[in-house]
């Protein structure tokens, strides 16, 4: 396996970039991707039509659209998703006839994904170690014998990404559930599980408060732990209209990040002639990785104690105790708590001094109404449960749950992640799904609980799995530990990839494997009803429809949905389920997703709007789905993720580049980090390098360590080494190149989130060869 396509002169491949985020640089960069992807004529009618009412929604990340769209509406990272799907690249049997398996396992991710578009189903030949041509109706038999054949129904795992649509991903939870088995190991396991686990618990609902108006109205906004400017860009226009207004934007997050600094907007012409970009950050600080409790605990230290001195001196006090009296409880446990922990220690695991906690405590105490964003770095921890309650905790000291330009927003990833969820993609069924189901359909559910991701690929390697089902995503190096991963997917009987490209968990074959190809968001899906609509849920539980006009990229390509329900006909000759009717016509798909769920009521009629219709949030109209009927404040115990057992251990996180998207790796740049042409980097604090003996260019190796500071048996090696601004005791690398450093079991306890951001590692020159240039 290889991520690096070759060894690049150090000081033309690692240059500081000083341009802003967006700019001419974003456009050049989705002329580029044009210009490799795809004919002219055609790539200009897929972005006219990107994120448009009567156009299909961007593959990329979750960022609601605006109410008004204006001339385009797409952003650079978001132009390379639209290219990448839609384009004139083709992977074909002949090529598949040139290639086996074994050769090209050794090809870069980013080779086999720009070998272009799958256009035939495929099945695995293994003496042959080739993918060979196969019909629809024969792998659907073959696949479908597979399953019937399993001892029981959960030796089979039903894998889901975030860019199914509503429609694919009900399909798929019912075929399952009608199947037996409740095993969704999907996208959400490994970045927001913690939200989706955390929120509940403090607010009644797993999804964030607030929606695209509320930051026209908010008085301050935090940014913590994410990038914008290469993970959901199209949330810079939104953060540039803040800073415009003058609201204080505070961003908390170990790394430098351009987008989180200043942005020119290619919308705007008067800042693209000019070269004038709009600062994001009002004030930039920077804790250590892992020190996100730390930095809370801070912010309401320091927020109890001004609470008391202002009620000392005939205030009214800084907290809203009208709001806490009659919303909340748990309020004097979490002033214990928090009273209890000392400075000393809040500053020594947060990297921040007091003074820095301090300045965000007052910026937040001195605003009435303040939006909490978050991303990943706050939810790939072995803690990420207890990050997503303090921020809860924090917004509830001052009631900004639940009031217009106020709440908690976590920043999904994948453009339907969220909406896969709210349609039953979950491995733990509530009653309200399963009492749906009995009552739609007439079958008796699974009700045990079933695997997440890890738990999955557990399972598989222990020989508990037998079958694995992929409905899109690269799962097999998305997961953590390769070294277990890897070696288990290969022991399966049954794999079956439903795709739009080629990626490396597809040369994991199994005893028997199926690829087969499905169209994109941008083609024309024709179904027996006619030209089919789909629909999706951003981050904000908006709910519209995505309508691809694109000539599909083969004519043997069939819809995620219809590959879906021919699976289940397969799979369940005696199925209650009208499944070619449901596949025919995706309104009648709608139609039971609103009986299933009631929430989506009057759903074909309301997302036929333009901009469709924002679903019911209980917990920003202040109605609480806890068990008491009440928001509560919840404890984390301890600060210690991020105090590394031994002082030569640094914290390491995994990243994206500016040139990727999840585990898609677009090419080989990062420009707001200043790399170009390579990936075999990790980023230091100068001073954590100088301490090591170490110096700029250098070749070094990581090596990981569990929690107690004994190493883990994992480590990559030949790593260059450059210096980089990120906090003391930080240490960061790419995803998926880092996730060889973290052990199976590494993983948050609550959420099962695999703690891709904190890493404990150690630092040592390199003995490893330097691979000589292609």
């Amino acid at each position: 396996m290889s991520s690096q396509p070759k060894d690049l002169d150090l000081e033309k491949s690692i240059q500081p970039y000083d341009g802003p985020a967006g700019g001419w640089g974003a456009l050049r960069a989705v002329a580029k991707a044009i210009r490799e992807q795809m004919a002219v004529a055609r790539s200009v009618e897929a972005l006219q039509r990107v994120n448009k009412p009567l156009g299909f929604d961007c593959p990329g990340c979750a960022w609601p659209d605006p109410r008004h769209t204006s001339s385009f509406e797409f952003c650079e990272n978001g132009a390379k998703a639209v290219t990448w799907e839609a384009t004139s690249k083709r992977t074909t049997p002949e090529f598949f006839a040139q290639h086996t398996l074994s050769e090209l396992w050794e090809w870069t991710d980013h080779a086999l994904e720009d070998q272009g578009r799958l256009t035939h189903p495929m099945a695995y030949d293994a003496v042959q170690d080739k993918y060979l041509p196969v019909s629809w109706d024969e792998a659907a038999t073959r696949i479908g014998a597979a399953l019937r054949a399993l001892p029981e129904p959960t030796m089979a795992e039903f894998y889901a990404s975030g860019r199914a649509s509503n429609e694919a991903a009900f399909l798929y939870q019912l075929f399952a559930r009608e199947y037996g088995c409740n095993n969704f190991p999907d996208c959400s396991n490994m970045c927001h599980e913690a939200s989706s686990v955390g929120l509940p618990e403090a607010i009644g609902v797993g999804k964030g408060t607030v929606q695209l108006e509320d930051f026209e109205q908010a008085d301050a906004v935090f940014c913590i732990g994410h990038n914008p400017g290469t993970n959901h860009p199209r949330m810079l226009g939104t953060l540039r209209e803040v800073s415009l207004r003058g609201v204080p934007i505070v961003v908390l997050n170990p790394m430098p990040e351009r987008g989180l600094e200043r942005f020119t907007s290619p919308q705007d012409p008067a800042e693209m002639l000019t070269g004038r970009s709009v600062p994001i950050a009002t004030t930039y600080f920077k804790p250590k990785i892992g020190g996100d409790i730390a930095t809370m605990k801070g912010m309401m230290k320091w927020l109890f104690e001004a609470d008391a001195a202002d009620l000392a001196g005939g205030g009214a006090g800084l907290l809203d105790r009208a709001f806490i009296a009659e919303h909340t409880t748990g309020l004097e446990a979490l002033r214990d708590d928090v009273q209890a922990t000392s400075w000393e220690s809040i500053e020594r695991a947060s990297g921040l001094t007091r003074a820095e906690i301090e300045v965000a405590a007052g910026i937040y105490a001195a605003a009435e109404k303040v939006i909490f964003c978050y991303g990943m770095g706050i939810t790939q921890h072995r803690h990420g449960v207890e990050n997503v309650q303090q921020l809860v905790n924090l917004l509830l000291l001052r009631g900004n749950i639940g009031k217009p330009g106020a709440g908690i927003c976590p920043l999904r990833g994948h453009s339907n992640v969220q909406g896969d969820r709210t349609v039953g993609i979950t491995e733990k069924p509530n009653a309200a799904l399963l009492d749906g189901i009995r009552r739609v359909y007439g079958f008796e559910p699974p009700s045990a609980h079933g695997h997440d991701a890890v738990a999955a690929v557990k399972a598989i390697g222990e020989g508990r799995s037998k079958a694995l089902l992929c409905l899109g995503g690269n799962l097999a190096v998305a997961m953590s530990d390769p070294q277990a991963t890897f070696p288990a997917m290969r022991q399966l009987d049954l794999v079956v990839h439903v795709a739009t490209k080629l990626n490396r968990s597809h040369l994991l074959p199994a005893r028997a494997a199926f690829l087969l190809p499905c169209l994109g968001r941008t083609e024309i899906d024709l179904q027996a009803a006619g030209p089919q609509s789909v629909t999706v849920e951003d981050s904000m539980s908006m709910v519209h429809a995505s309508q691809g006009r694109l000539r599909p990229a083969s004519e043997h390509l069939r819809s995620e949905p219809a590959i879906v329900a021919l699976l289940a006909r397969a799979t369940l000759p005696q199925s209650k389920v009208d499944w070619e009717g449901l596949a025919g016509d995706y309104d009648r798909i709608r139609d039971d997703i609103e009986a299933v769920f009631p929430i989506f009521a009057n759903y074909n009629e309301r997302v036929r709007q333009p901009g469709g219709f924002h679903l019911e949030n209980a917990a920003a109209l202040r109605r609480w789905n806890t068990p008491d009927g009440k928001a509560r404040f919840l404890l984390a115990r301890g600060l210690d993720e991020a105090t590394p057992a031994t002082a030569d251990l640094l914290m390491l996180a995994t990243v994206r580049s500016h040139d990727q998207y999840n585990t898609t790796i677009y090419g080989y740049n990062d420009r707001y980090r200043g790399i170009t042409g390579r990936r075999d980097v990790v980023f230091v604090n100068p001073d954590d390098l100088a301490g090591r003996g170490l110096r700029e260019g250098d070749r070094i190796d990581v090596e990981a360590s569990r929690v107690d500071g004994t190493p883990n048996g994992r480590a990559v090696r030949g790593l260059v080494a450059v210096p980089y601004g990120i906090a003391r005791g930080s240490v960061a690398m790419y995803f998926p190149e880092g996730n060889g450093l973290l052990a199976l079991d590494e993983h948050d306890a609550r959420s099962g989130t695999p703690g891709y951001k904190s890493i404990p590692v150690r630092l040592s020159a390199s003995s490893a060869p330097v691979a000589p240039e292609a």
